[in-house]
């Protein structure tokens, strides 16, 4: 049996102790995928801030910074950088930090900001902060809105046809090497556009009805643990697109939607293979 080490992830975001999102998304979905995420929290929430009362929130910059440099100091080698919710531009300095440790690393950056046409609470402020950071990344994952405040354009939510969610892709990636565009509105569809040298490309899915917090974060994680199989960009944004469906799906329509889909049951389908 030939025996191949799992690449090593340092996933840079939040942890909410109740509510599937960020880390305690990531780390059962890319251990599933055979990797060995390696956990950053930035912050330490209660719950996440989608529907389940105001948490209990503390940061944790510093114990961040000084972690980098433990991890440093034993010599890690990351094979990748992923960072998602940052919430102070200190938390922003994390990623510069690790990005510099490691510039070998595929850096990937899920820019949290905002969604449905509106700046989550607080993050108006590092706008700038995040378009710096986006612009050291190999590949982004804005949604929608923030593709539109990234640019530095108004939100529409107008329908879009394949071919403007394509523009909208080629556009995002010229100050960046890859983007992928999620959330995009093609009538009946909703749709991810990327955009990556030659591969560009417009996935569908049939649109879901319903609405749940942390789908991004699942949709990054399983992207991510894609490419590091060795997957083009494409096919990895086929494989995440379809995995969020079909977790959506698995999730009874009565459930409380505060506490995300219910993948859990669906991780061996992400074991082994391409």
């Amino acid at each position: 049996m030939k025996h191949t080490a799992p690449k090593t992830i340092l996933c840079i975001h939040d942890l909410s102790g109740m509510g599937r999102c960020s880390l305690s998304v990531a780390a059962p979905v890319l251990a599933a995928m055979g990797h060995q995420p390696v956990l950053l929290p930035t912050t330490l929430l209660s719950a996440h801030t989608g529907g389940l009362g105001k948490p209990v929130v503390q940061p944790l910059a510093a114990y961040g910074d000084a972690a980098l440099d433990h991890y440093r100091k034993l010599g890690v080698e990351f094979d990748c950088i992923y960072s998602g919710y940052l919430a102070s531009e200190a938390e922003q300095q994390l990623v510069h930090k690790a990005f510099s440790y490691w510039p070998g690393a595929l850096k990937v950056v899920d820019p949290v900001l905002a969604d449905h046409g509106r700046f989550y609470t607080g993050m108006q402020d590092l706008l700038p902060g995040m378009r710096e950071l986006c612009r050291q990344a190999d590949l982004i994952l804005p949604n929608l809105t923030e593709a539109c405040f990234l640019l530095g354009r108004d939100y529409c939510a107008d329908e879009l046809t394949a071919d403007q969610a394509q523009a909208l892709a080629d556009e995002v990636s010229t100050n960046v090497q890859r983007a992928v565009v999620t959330g995009l509105p093609l009538a009946k569809h909703l749709a991810c556009a990327g955009s990556s040298g030659r591969d560009r490309f417009v996935v569908k899915r049939l649109r879901i009805d319903r609405s749940y917090p942390g789908t991004g974060d699942l949709f990054a994680a399983v992207l991510v643990g894609c490419l590091l199989r060795g997957n083009a960009l494409s096919a990895a944004t086929d494989a995440a697109a379809g995995f969020v469906a079909e977790a959506i799906n698995n999730t009874s329509p009565t459930a409380d939607p505060a506490f995300g889909v219910w993948f859990e049951p669906l991780l061996g389908r992400l074991c082994g293979g391409n």
